[in-house]
């Protein structure tokens, strides 16, 4: 049974704060109606992954080494920097400029926060109880993620604007700065070691072929993911404009309220997800593989404009990822003490893999539409479930 304690709280309103981001819902459309294409969207994207990837090890290192509050309240002011430009500026060459900042945010943030969470497990003894008390944390996030889908299409659907959305973001990301700096000390580092230990854990952990076997099983799908994931808004556009609702509204304000909706559920259920992935412990695998089935089923759905079928199959792959994640980390923590280092090369695997995706993904969806770039993505998904095959898991 896990602790619910105040830290448990403080690490569940991180969760819940850091998916306040309004503007995730409609991520692509805000892009879209700004005068961006699908291979402009898939550049910068791309952008983001890059730079996230350059920076992840070495602000990982640094976290271990020098603490993990200033990482993560590094990461907030980022984040708010990012969201300050985007609402100001509505050129590509400055949304590059809100993607690096944005970039930081993730790189200071990515491996840093878990790692917290399993050095206070260690420290409570109760590092038996790692996936149920991610899965936990994680589906505090996800409830986040639901509240902010109605949000955020309250506001799209009143404003009728996608630019404020990025401006309000700011207010609960300044909450969360403020919660990260009352998190106790102890949590800064997991061990007084060395520059030159903390490199050799570091190093011992990524040059082992099964943990780098389980890095690939593990950022393979969440890559395709988070390549794939906000795509889910066009499909929803599409949809909205061929059924019989709010007619005498203009098409952002139709496409809100489905938005809300359908996001608001789909979060409903990844909290589930997360908060019961410890049933699923042996099932990276058969997660992976089911995955891959899943986006070539989106793709195809679309193609064919069956549009509320591509939906529901998106509901399915939000709903592994999150079944994935938690079992996942658990894992990938288990192999080193350094573990905001190691973490942050398993999200530099996945952002390397996204960044290629991403780029991949727009070019398609600009030349071949939408659907032939998910199918595409799907198919080289299903090699790598044939591939990155991890015994016992």
């Amino acid at each position: 049974m896990i602790k619910k304690d105040k830290q448990f709280r403080k690490f569940q309103a991180y969760g819940f704060l850091k998916n306040l981001r309004f503007f995730e819902p409609f991520f692509i459309l805000a892009f879209l109606s700004a005068g961006l294409n699908y291979f402009q969207i898939g550049v910068l994207y791309t952008i983001r992954s890059l730079a996230t990837n350059i920076l992840e090890v070495p602000t990982g290192v640094f976290a271990d080494l020098y603490g993990r509050r200033k990482s993560m309240i590094f990461s907030m002011i980022s984040y708010i920097i990012s969201f300050l430009v985007f609402y100001f500026f509505k050129s590509f060459l400055l949304f590059v400029v809100a993607m690096i900042f944005f970039s930081f945010g993730e790189a200071f943030r990515t491996g840093t926060h878990k790692a917290m969470i399993f050095q206070y497990l260690k420290l409570n003894n109760m590092e038996d109880l790692k996936v149920q008390y991610y899965g936990a944390t994680r589906a505090a996030s996800q409830l986040g993620s639901a509240l902010n889908s109605l949000l955020a299409a309250v506001i799209v659907f009143f404003s009728g604007d996608y630019k404020l959305i990025f401006l309000l973001a700011v207010i609960p990301y300044v909450v969360n700065l403020v919660n990260l700096s009352t998190y106790p000390k102890d949590l800064d580092f997991s061990s007084k070691k060395s520059k030159k230990e903390t490199l050799k854990d570091f190093w011992g952990a990524i040059s082992n072929w099964k943990t780098l076997k389980l890095l690939l099983n593990a950022t393979s799908y969440s890559a395709i993911f988070k390549s794939l994931k906000d795509y889910l808004q066009p499909v929803i556009e599409s949809f909205a404009l061929t059924i019989p609702i709010f007619l005498g509204v203009s098409k952002e304000k139709r496409t809100s309220v489905l938005v809300g909706i359908i996001y608001f559920g789909l979060y409903i259920l990844t909290s589930m997800a997360s908060r019961n992935s410890w049933k699923f412990k042996k099932g990276l695998n058969l997660t992976l593989f089911l995955g891959a089935i899943t986006v070539i089923l989106i793709g195809i759905s679309y193609v064919y404009k069956l549009y509320f079928l591509s939906i529901i199959f998106f509901f399915f792959l939000y709903i592994l990822e999150n079944i994935r994640r938690p079992i996942a980390v658990s894992y990938i923590s288990e192999k080193s003490e350094a573990l905001a280092s190691v973490l942050s090369v398993e999200s530099q695997v996945k952002t390397f893999l996204s960044a290629m995706f991403s780029f991949l993904m727009g070019f398609l969806s600009n030349e071949y539409g939408i659907g032939v770039g998910i199918m595409v993505l799907g198919a080289i998904l299903l090699v790598f479930s044939q591939i990155f095959k991890c015994k016992d898991l």
